[in-house]
């Protein structure tokens, strides 16, 4: 008998880009069920700026393609999260050398909060190793281009967002 595995890929997804698409997608081509957790911070640990219900409603647009994927909020912790939709495997991405460690001690530490749900690291594609949400809020408040980088809708949502700012600055 096979066993349906149903997989978490969690983060806060301020915005969601290419990379984040990436391994959603191979995540969805491996396990039969991907939820994509979208953290809600009740008591922001970082400084977001979109909310949850703007990042929710971006990640479904550009998932929609994929129909063993599914969106869902979360607040609290990932193992209790996948524990909750009867996940199996937790989904997480390293970049660079530097994400091994602090992705070595979050799989550790979910290890020994719920020993029967696994961590599987997908290493990123090269042309997505730099990629990160603060990288692409950044070049978007100051008018760079990143539609290389995230979803069209993504990309005009971004804009959007940092209008505001970059008018100021172009009237001084």
């Amino acid at each position: 008998m096979t066993k349906k595995i149903h997989a978490v890929f969690a983060g806060t997804f301020d915005p969601i880009h290419y990379g984040h698409l990436d391994l959603i997608t191979r995540g969805a081509h491996l396990f039969e069920e991907l939820t994509v957790g979208v953290y809600d911070h009740r008591i922001p640990i970082k400084k977001l700026i979109f909310s949850i219900e703007d990042r929710v409603q971006m990640i479904e647009e550009v998932v929609q393609h994929l129909p063993n994927v599914k969106v869902s909020r979360f607040t609290g912790l990932l193992v209790d999260f996948a524990d909750h939709i009867g996940a199996t495997v937790i989904v997480r991405g390293m970049r660079v050398f530097s994400d091994f460690e602090a992705e070595f001690r979050s799989a550790m530490a979910n290890r020994r909060l719920r020993p029967e749900i696994e961590t599987i690291n997908f290493i990123t594609q090269e042309d997505h190793t730099f990629l990160s949400s603060t990288t692409l809020r950044e070049i978007a408040s100051l008018g760079g281009d990143v539609s290389g980088m995230v979803p069209p809708a993504v990309e005009k949502a971004l804009y959007q967002f940092y209008k505001e700012d970059r008018d100021w600055y172009k009237s001084r």
